[in-house]
């Protein structure tokens, strides 16, 4: 189906969209473009959305903006965004209504005319998706990059070509719903995030086995082989299965022996590049790297592989170098908003850091984060609605014994200033939060720049 024959199979429905943001705000266009009796519910006031609420009604679209913005959604066609979860008590009367719930990106799985690789993961989601993309353009594909990043995509479905190829960054929230899965997809690994939103551990692993859960015979699947709950994926997967594991040799998919990473097809290996020529740090974006080269095994050959690891960057907010100041090296990795994320940032560095950390809870133990920031952190400096839990998961580390320093700050600014004062020629200062931005900031992307900003604003202290 091509996205102009959906938009004609909406006409005569009432449509509504939950939420105006970045990926919806295409579908809306398009929507009101076609002729389509359209809604947009949002939460932010009239004045909250500005300039965009004028123009969506200049369209002829209706608005139902603030607290009450899910009440009497009477559509026939309801437009989930991936912050509104399906059980919500709104969307439940709806589709007892006879509502039909989906989402821009379900409706991208049904029009998009090319293959698609999705990842997900509770961590490497977007360094793997992003790995692969370069992968696939450096082998001489036409790729088209979406989901969590990139552009959203439903509105260029129809420009698409049946040889290019998509990789997308697919959440739990997106996939709980998902009825279709990709022609590959990819796990990095599972372990407890979002318990704030999801009901349960187990919800949260059901949303994410929907990734291949719809895959048939002719798909492919990648799991982490170290990782328990992705080992056990292999299990129900209907495809061919591929697994990455730093900690032995596969049969099918891509391992590492010695400080090496080889590609396994049915048993035979190939050595594919060393860990001393992979320009990014970390032993958690060796498996990201493995984890995009068994994605895109099969059409992409190991050259393009080595070359893209021995020049690949990384991706903005992700153990992401800032600047070096007085011998003092400073990195984001605002996107660590996980216990685990973090355990990762502080696992790539060889030496004791100054972390700065603390955010909003969801609802996680930083019981083993307490144990690795005794190990790997000189001075740590917490901030934010967590800052008290996390030093307590410190205190009680088994092996603390009154070390690393710990200090407290009431704002995020002084709490990077005084991370930046704590630091001397050869150290390392880094923002790796473990939590979620939400308290202070929109996303871990304005906390990132905001991190940035402070620290490119630093001056000399040498004379």
């Amino acid at each position: 189906m091509k996205l102009v024959e959906y938009l004609d199979s909406l006409k005569g429905k009432r449509v509504a969209v939950i939420g105006a943001g970045i990926s919806n705000t295409p579908l809306i266009e398009a929507l009101i473009e076609a002729g389509i009796d359209t809604t947009i519910c949002d939460k932010r006031t009239r004045e909250g959305m500005g300039e965009l609420a004028d123009r969506f009604e200049r369209n002829t679209a209706c608005l139902k903006l603030g607290n009450d913005y899910l009440e009497k959604l009477n559509a026939d066609v309801i437009f989930r965004t991936p912050g509104i979860m399906p059980w919500n008590d709104a969307l439940w009367e709806a589709a007892a209504r006879g509502a039909e719930l989906t989402s821009e990106m379900e409706v991208f799985f049904d029009v998009c005319p090319c293959k698609i690789i999705a990842v997900t993961g509770s961590d490497g989601k977007t360094t793997t998706t992003t790995i692969i993309s370069e992968v696939l353009k450096r082998e001489g594909f036409t790729v088209h990059i979406g989901g969590n990043i990139g552009t959203p995509l439903l509105c260029h479905a129809d420009k698409m070509l049946p040889n290019d190829i998509v990789v997308l960054e697919l959440s739990s929230f997106q996939l709980i719903t998902m009825k279709k899965s990709p022609d590959i997809a990819v796990v990095t690994n599972v372990t407890p995030n979002h318990l704030d939103i999801h009901s349960s551990l187990d919800e949260y692993i059901e949303a994410k086995r929907s990734i291949y859960l719809h895959q048939n015979s002719d798909g492919k699947a990648v799991f982490n082989l170290d990782n328990d709950v992705t080992r056990k994926y292999a299990e129900s997967a209907q495809g061919k299965v591929l697994f990455f594991s730093r900690s032995e040799r596969v049969h099918s998919g891509v391992y590492s022996d010695n400080g090496k990473i080889f590609e396994s097809i049915d048993g035979r290996s190939e050595e594919i590049i060393s860990y001393s020529d992979i320009f990014l740090p970390g032993t958690h974006n060796i498996e990201n790297i493995m984890a995009a080269f068994a994605a895109v095994s099969g059409l992409a050959g190991r050259m393009a592989m080595a070359e893209t690891a021995k020049t690949f960057k990384g991706v903005a907010h992700r153990i992401e170098f800032v600047r070096e100041l007085d011998g003092v090296r400073y990195y984001n990795d605002s996107i660590a908003s996980s216990p685990t994320r973090a355990i990762a940032g502080l696992r790539a560095f060889d030496q004791k850091v100054i972390l700065i950390a603390g955010g909003k809870d969801k609802g996680l133990e930083f019981d083993e984060l307490g144990a690795e920031i005794v190990r790997h952190v000189k001075t740590l400096v917490l901030t934010g609605l967590t800052a008290e839990k996390i030093r307590s998961a410190v205190l009680s580390a088994p092996a603390y014994t009154g070390a690393p320093e710990i200090i407290i700050r009431g704002d995020f600014t002084d709490a990077v200033l005084t991370a930046a004062q704590s630091a001397g020629d050869g150290d390392v200062v880094i923002l790796s939060p473990a939590c979620t931005s939400f308290d202070r900031f929109r996303n871990f992307e304005e906390r990132g720049d905001t991190f940035k900003r402070i620290v490119n604003e630093l001056v000399t202290r040498k004379k």
